[in-house]
């Protein structure tokens, strides 16, 4: 199943919710939410710096995570960016796509 990084941070009323949730309350409702689209929440962690927490989900494709994404987004407590990770197996695999791309400037006429 495909694994998704999703970092975000709460806006103001998305702390004050925080408050009355407690963070392992959000990271069961967030469990839960994953859980009932077919994947698994494999990690959540609060932290320091320009995001306040960081998760490590999987879902069956990029149309659920897009789903997810979009829904906790249209809250407006939470604003976050969801990237598509990949298996070093997969990345090695994405070296070996040629897509005979020519950058600007370099066609030839």
């Amino acid at each position: 199943m495909p694994k998704y990084m999703y970092q975000a941070r709460y806006s103001v009323e998305g702390y004050r919710g925080l408050l009355k949730d407690t963070p392992s309350g959000r990271r069961k409702a967030v469990e839960l939410a994953v859980q009932a689209l077919g994947g698994k929440l494999e990690s959540f962690h609060y932290c320091f710096g320009s995001d306040d927490v960081v998760l490590i989900l999987e879902l069956p494709d990029n149309i659920t995570a897009a789903g997810l994404a979009l829904t906790v987004s249209a809250t407006g407590m939470v604003r976050g960016r969801l990237t598509t990770l990949l298996t070093v197996d997969d990345a090695d695999k994405a070296l070996g796509v040629n897509p005979n791309y020519v950058p600007p400037g370099h066609i030839k006429k």
